[in-house]
């Protein structure tokens, strides 16, 4: 049995300079439909032609080329984090939350590479 819960939703994430025109690309290039823009998050959603698969773009001034962090979905961020650091799992800093959107953290596989849980709170899922 696994150790923490998740849902059936993953979301890629990528580094990119500009979500608008990213996201443009991605319609035009790939047919990925647009779910939404957070302007005020610096972040863009979306949905791939896989199921309960989307693409999250977070806008940086320096983006880090090939950065790409696979983002699960989790039903209780709080309870998986602690499980996770009871055996030792390295995070990123503190959970960030932006209020009424999502709740996220970052942590580390043995070998370092970054990955992330993220908790709903639109109360939509």
């Amino acid at each position: 049995m696994p150790l923490v819960s998740l849902e059936n939703t993953i979301t890629i994430a990528l580094s990119v300079s500009d979500r608008h025109a990213s996201a443009r690309w991605y319609e035009g290039m790939l047919g990925f439909e647009p779910i939404y823009h957070a302007d005020e998050a610096g972040w863009s959603e979306l949905r791939t032609k896989t199921p309960n698969v989307t693409l999250g773009l977070g806008e940086h001034t320096k983006p880090a080329p090939g950065n790409c962090v696979p983002v699960f979905g989790t039903s209780d961020l709080d309870t998986a984090r602690h499980k996770l650091e009871a055996v030792g799992v390295r995070f990123d800093g503190e959970t960030d939350v932006v209020d009424g959107m999502v709740k996220t953290a970052t942590f580390y596989d043995p070998d370092g590479n970054a990955l992330m849980l993220a908790e709903d709170l639109t109360g939509e899922a």
